[in-house]
């Protein structure tokens, strides 16, 4: 009988959470209530919340379709930039890739420079890079190219490090025995058998790219941003719903694709 009661007892360290553990809790907990608190969260204001909401769609309905022209332009601007952002990220992802790499690395402070430039590009929200760029190029479609570029290469560079570093290391080694230099095992053992991860990641990539366009539009950088931002600023929430549904349509569309070439890729 004690066997089976301890069997299924509570883990110890559910029962008595180490000091640590207790404290982190209460931090969490206080976080969590401030939050709370400054959000000023009351019945008024949600119900007036459904009113609004109700408003909106109200008038959004049904979607005007005027300037579908002027939309379908903006829409394919910004999946231009999603592509083009993406490309030149991916392609700069892959040298940074393998300076973070642990297998692959020149040395340990080339390494530990390439993971720190890295981290750097992902921490930065692309929305602070279009800021950045919008102030350095002007407006417009470059400096949405430019962000989203900075953003690819802190995803895809991490998540190509990650694949290097778990390869496996005997068709290196055998390659390396037979004299292949340094950038000959790359190329015919590493880079061969971390592609298939390396096209998913980069599937991935197009998918954020192309909604995080659609954002950065909102400051500046081109694209269907623009014209929502145009909309809404007008309350013209008819064409502003046109907008989100072509949006919709091409989000929607491109994670099909995806999907499709994902698997007969991996």
């Amino acid at each position: 009988m004690s066997e089976l009661s301890h069997r299924y007892s509570t883990p110890p360290r559910l029962e008595r959470p180490s000091p640590i553990a207790f404290i982190l809790l209460l931090v969490f907990a206080a976080f969590f209530i401030s939050g709370f608190t400054r959000a000023n969260i009351h019945p008024d204001r949600l119900l007036n919340g459904v009113i609004h909401l109700g408003t909106f769609f109200g008038e959004a309905m049904p979607p005007n379709f005027d300037r579908w022209d002027v939309i379908a332009i903006a829409m394919l601007e910004t999946f231009q930039m999603a592509i083009v952002g993406v490309v030149f990220g991916v392609i700069l992802s892959l040298p940074m890739a393998l300076l973070c790499a642990r297998n692959t690395s020149p040395h340990p402070l080339v390494r530990g420079v390439a993971r720190h430039i890295v981290a750097t590009l992902r921490t930065v929200p692309d929305l602070v890079w279009a800021l950045i760029f919008v102030v350095a190029v002007g407006l417009g479609p470059l400096a949405g190219i430019l962000a989203i570029i900075m953003d690819t290469i802190g995803f895809c560079a991490r998540f190509f490090s990650e694949r290097i570093e778990e390869v496996d290391p005997g068709p290196g080694q055998a390659l390396a025995a037979t004299g292949a230099s340094r950038s000959g095992v790359v190329c015919g053992a590493i880079l061969p058998e971390c592609a298939p991860s390396f096209v998913a990641t980069s599937l991935f990539s197009v998918e954020k790219a192309v909604r995080s366009a659609v954002v950065l539009g909102l400051v500046g950088a081109g694209g269907i941003g623009v014209e929502l931002s145009a909309a809404m600023n007008l309350f013209r929430y008819d064409q502003a719903l046109t907008v989100i549904l072509a949006i919709l349509m091409v989000v929607i569309g491109v994670e099909q694709v995806s999907a499709w070439i994902r698997k007969r890729v991996i």
